[in-house]
């Protein structure tokens, strides 16, 4: 029973990564058609620990939808800095809930309201508009104008306005998991974010499930874990921001592989240095989940942002899955695990070298759009769009 409800908890809190991930990354485009920015809104449980406290889902909120391109970084990672208070708050929890069928029951009831609101979020415009949805959207944009306290002339914003960029923007067919990897441009991308989404997942449980030798117990481990995310959320901000996301993907994936790196070198009796090492490594591999799901939303366009997201969190489970088999490896070596680990972190930061960058930039919307590299770079560029549609 544990393993059905621990497989349906999981289920659910997958479910909400890909669902609202590509709704909060959305981005300014889907403020209305070709970036109306008119309507935009700026606006004893030991046993089963390990099972409760490591579902990375730190993910921008679904208020990202209506956001601008200068706004949705730091609203992405805001929204992420709600999950690290839920890893904290875990640990009183666990501390004050020893009985494990209790402790199950308490973490996982907010995921029955978490499932409810979905019904208020609002569907992505964007999404709407490619598959014929007009009035929807239609509806959606002028609520948000209004919201903004934004005048739009009925006129130039009207639904035949919309219908004619609907026109344009609905797709023929459905899109598949095939898609993203029948064009160059779009395949080299996915090959690229299913290596960096491997060595994030496998590097984060691989530094979560490896507290031996820290001298602190699971409650005391789990507070500090959660603790130094915090952190870690203002250095990707500032990171992002000014370097951009190739570069805080990679360097948050370096910095990882040299915190395992340099606690092969620390003796077992330096228990000091060692935990220093394992709480700077949490913060580096955390900071790289939160990019990794700011980066990648922003790479696939609108039409197949959920596929990419479902795949690549897809192939990162299956490093989280993979990542406590490597701590058996210390049989044939007892460093072999931690070469492993950051073995692999330093292979997905090579890989995320790869990845165009996607700062200041909007978001694709057909596969089109991405194999011609017509993304515009700047905010002056998506402002375009918006002067036709009013003409």
């Amino acid at each position: 029973m544990f393993a059905i409800t621990r497989t349906l908890t999981g289920s659910a809190l997958a479910g909400f990564t890909i669902i609202v991930m590509p709704l909060g990354e959305a981005g300014k485009k889907q403020a209305g058609p070709r970036g109306l920015e008119e309507g935009s809104c700026q606006s004893e449980a030991e046993p089963i620990w390990s099972s409760l406290t490591i579902f990375p889902v730190s993910c921008p909120g679904p208020e990202l939808e209506w956001l601008d391109v200068e706004h949705r970084t730091v609203a992405g990672v805001l929204s992420s800095t709600f999950w690290t208070g839920g890893v904290m708050l875990l640990a009183l929890v666990g501390y004050l809930i020893r009985d494990w069928r209790w402790l199950l029951l308490a973490v996982t009831l907010p995921c029955a309201p978490g499932i409810l609101s979905l019904w208020w979020v609002p569907e992505s415009a964007r999404w709407l508009l490619t598959q014929g949805h007009v009035k929807e959207a239609h509806r959606y944009l002028l609520h948000c104008a209004r919201l903004n306290g934004r005048p739009v002339c009925e006129d130039s914003f009207s639904q035949e306005a919309v219908s004619k960029v609907a026109a344009g923007e609905r797709v023929v067919r459905r899109p598949s998991y095939l898609d993203l990897f029948r064009t160059p441009r779009l395949r080299h991308i996915s090959l690229c974010c299913v290596v960096v989404w491997f060595g994030v997942n496998f590097s984060y449980y691989g530094l979560s499930l490896d507290v031996s030798g820290l001298g602190l117990n699971v409650y005391q481990t789990q507070l500090l874990f959660g603790a130094v995310e915090l952190p870690s959320k203002l250095l990707v901000y500032l990171s992002v921001r000014y370097a951009g996301r190739r570069l805080t993907q990679a360097g948050t994936l370096l910095g990882t592989a040299l915190a395992f790196g340099t606690r092969l070198l620390v003796s077992s009796d330096m228990k000091s240095w060692s935990t220093v090492l394992a709480v700077m490594g949490k913060a580096f591999s955390e900071a790289a989940f939160t990019t990794a799901y700011l980066f990648t939303s922003e790479l696939y366009p609108t039409v197949l942002r959920q596929t990419g997201m479902g795949l690549t969190a897809l192939v990162g489970r299956l490093g989280g899955s993979l990542a406590p088999l490597a701590a058996l490896l210390d049989g044939v070596w007892l460093s072999l695990p931690k070469l492993t680990y950051g073995g692999i972190a330093l292979l997905a930061a090579g890989t995320a070298l790869l990845l165009p960058e996607t700062r200041q930039a909007q978001l694709p919307e057909t596969i089109q759009d991405v194999e011609r590299k017509s993304a515009p770079t700047s905010l002056q560029e998506e402002e375009m769009p918006m002067k036709q549609v009013q003409n």
